[in-house]
């Protein structure tokens, strides 16, 4: 039998659909556009194994709709339309139930890929069903996301997983035929990092490797007969979360060396260029801040770069940049700044913009006070005045507290000269 076991046991109704509630079931949000018959266009973003493909599957089947399928790995603009121009025909027959075309890995296409779907999208040839292991907000254009609601699926837990072996081994024809047991799922889980497809399939290779028929997993079997030397780095699993966790957190905690050698674990391993330099980019923000304010200019320069040129030559231009920012002064006061801000605009609610910092274009509005005692600070001595520019409700709260590096205790010293009397620096 040549079709991998995660093809053959592949759900083909909701009920059978293992994990993501909060949109398949009772209350989920997709059960509901289903239910409603209005279902718009989506992107389904997870980990790869998610059941992202499956999910697209059976809501065609569900909804009754004419189904085309395209992998953003192998499809140019041209098979698109050829798949569009079809749709546009089985939409004349199927008026009521325009077709679904799902285009896994959406994230590759190019900018002109997406822009051929446009069309189709806006005038409802088609309702584009994408799936995505990246951030849609990075890898979709902006024009084509704003036509289609975002559904991110989780991560499977261990009991989705352990369900997925049980339905499996209970179901499946050729696995049925042998007296499989459980005894241990430890090494098989962490093998298949969360992944559904590596999962099952790594269960039937451990099962067709035993020539009788009963068959007991354990830990120390996985381990003897499935071969991990293969991949050293895989970009959609454990392996791509734990190294970028590894290589955030070296940088932060000031050490170029690990810095390194996890970045270079990441370009061996082929990991996305822009992937690499979108989180130097976060992280110069998020962990240096104002303690080295180019350290954000560096970080975004790298990231125009490295999209430019690409491999082999970014890895230098990335090195640069890890060890610049790793041997760099730290701070994450703006980043708890604006968490307490948000927190603060989450309680109190929309509270009024004082009087006399509001905008006043019309003469009514200056008549209600608009602008009125607004002093502007250019005209004073030193280019500053006090003034009130919070909310009565929340005036004097210091949302800001300068880190303790050098850069930032001179801006403490400026802000106690200036709001020595209102704030507490």
């Amino acid at each position: 039998m040549n079709t991998p076991l995660a093809e053959r046991i592949r759900p083909k109704t909701l009920e059978d659909y293992i994990s993501q509630q909060h949109l398949v079931g009772p209350q989920g949000s997709l059960t509901k556009q289903l239910q409603s018959g209005n279902l718009p266009s989506l992107i389904l973003w997870g980990p790869p194994g998610t059941g992202k493909t499956t999910l697209a599957n059976i809501i065609a089947n569900q909804s009754d709709r004419p189904f085309y399928q395209l992998s953003a790995v192998d499809s140019g603009v041209a098979a698109v339309r050829e798949v569009i121009n079809k749709a546009k025909q089985s939409d004349s027959l199927f008026s009521t139930k325009n077709p679904i075309l799902f285009i896994d890995e959406i994230h590759r296409f190019s900018k002109s890929q997406q822009d051929s779907l446009l069309g189709a999208v806006e005038k409802g040839w088609v309702t584009l069903i994408g799936a995505t292991t990246e951030n849609p907000s990075f890898e979709v254009i902006p024009a084509l996301l704003s036509r289609c609601q975002v559904y991110t699926l989780k991560p499977f837990t261990k009991e989705d997983l352990e369900a997925l072996l049980h339905r499996a081994i209970e179901k499946d024809t050729s696995l049925s035929k042998k007296d499989i047991s459980l005894s241990e799922t430890e090494a098989l889980l962490r093998i298949s990092g969360g992944d559904a497809r590596k999962l099952l399939n790594t269960l039937e290779l451990l099962v067709t490797s035993e020539e009788k028929d009963e068959v007991n997993i354990t830990n120390d079997m996985v381990q003897q007969k499935v071969q991990r030397n293969t991949v050293l780095y895989d970009k959609t699993g454990d392996q791509h979360y734990d190294i970028i966790s590894a290589f955030i957190k070296s940088i932060r905690g000031s050490d170029p060396n690990a810095a390194v050698y996890w970045l270079a674990r990441m370009i061996e391993g082929g990991e996305d260029v822009k992937f690499i330099a979108r989180r130097l980019v976060i992280l110069a923000s998020e962990d240096i801040g104002n303690a080295n304010p180019t350290a954000l200019v560096m970080a975004n320069n790298t990231f125009q770069a490295v999209t430019t040129i690409g491999y082999p030559e970014a890895r230098i231009i990335l090195s640069q940049c890890t060890i610049y920012l790793a041997t760099s002064a730290k701070s994450n006061a703006s980043y708890e700044a604006i968490n307490k801000a948000q927190q603060a605009v989450r309680q109190q609610g929309d509270l009024s913009v004082p009087l006399s910092i509001r905008n006043a274009p019309t003469k009514l509005m200056k008549e209600l006070g608009y602008g009125k005692e607004y002093q502007y600070a250019h005209n004073y001595e030193g280019n500053f005045v006090a003034h009130e520019f919070l909310p009565d409700e929340i005036s004097g709260t210091t949302f800001y507290e300068p880190g303790r590096n050098a850069r930032e205790s001179k801006l403490r010293d400026y802000l106690k000269v200036l709001w020595k009397d209102k704030y507490n620096y």
